[in-house]
Parts: C-alpha cells; sequence; structure tokens
C-alpha cells in the first residue's frame, strides 16, 4: 500500500523558514518523480516543486522559485520542502504527490499525473 506522511508544517513569521518532509513507503521511490503541492483556504491545489527521481533535476512555480527547494533522499525514502523567506500568501496545506508512472518528467505541474497524495501539513505564515 503506497503511503506519503508530511510532516514540518507550522507557525511561523514572516521571513522566516521552514522544513517539510515526506516519508513514503510502499513503493520503489527511486523510481518516481515526486512533487510539492499546496492549497490555500478556499482556492486549489498549486504544484509548486518537482523532482526528478534520482533527484538530478528539480522544478519551482514562479511564485516560491528562489525562495524553495526541492530534495530527495532515496536512500531514506523521504522527499524535503526547504521553505525559505515565507510570505503570509504562503499560508497553505502543503501535500507531497507521487507520479502515476515512471515516465512522468519532474517539470510536468498538471495535477493528474499524479496519483497518490499525502494528508498535508499545515504552514501558516503570520506575524
Amino acid at each position: 500500500e503506497v503511503q506519503l506522511v508530511e510532516s514540518g508544517g507550522g507557525l511561523v513569521q514572516p521571513g522566516g523558514s521552514l522544513r517539510l518532509s515526506c516519508a513514503a513507503s510502499g513503493f520503489i521511490f527511486s523510481s518516481y518523480t515526486m512533487c510539492w503541492v499546496r492549497q490555500a483556504p478556499g482556492k486549489g491545489r498549486e504544484w509548486i516543486a518537482g523532482i526528478s527521481s534520482l533527484g538530478i533535476s528539480t522544478y519551482y512555480a514562479d511564485s516560491v522559485k528562489g525562495r524553495f527547494t526541492i530534495s530527495r533522499d532515496n536512500a531514506k525514502n523521504t522527499l524535503y520542502l526547504q521553505l525559505n523567506s515565507l510570505k503570509t500568501e504562503d499560508t497553505a496545506m502543503y501535500y507531497c504527490a507521487k507520479a502515476q508512472r515512471t515516465t512522468v518528467v519532474a517539470g510536468i505541474s498538471d495535477l493528474k499525473e499524479y496519483n497518490y497524495w499525502g494528508q498535508g501539513t499545515q504552514v501558516t505564515v503570520s506575524s
């Protein structure tokens, strides 16, 4: 059974940092592109970052480029998202997601290409 479990969210002041983690199990983690997606209150899900199966290639939405960093440790079956220079508009539930096929490349932002999602971790940026 595929499982994705996010952690690391919390309340942080503007300009602060957080590191999110996503523990994966039930599939060959190193074979799949992974991504992070967020959903702000009252809005749809937004793809924000993707990483190739071996971690060689990374892609970002313009809204987070230069502030967030996606990475993975395939030996630990864990995906990460480092959030720096946080803004109030970054407040959202953050989810990790697994590509539905090994052929999905990391730059794909179409959420239909991801078939498993975690339960999410809440990030709130507020003073």
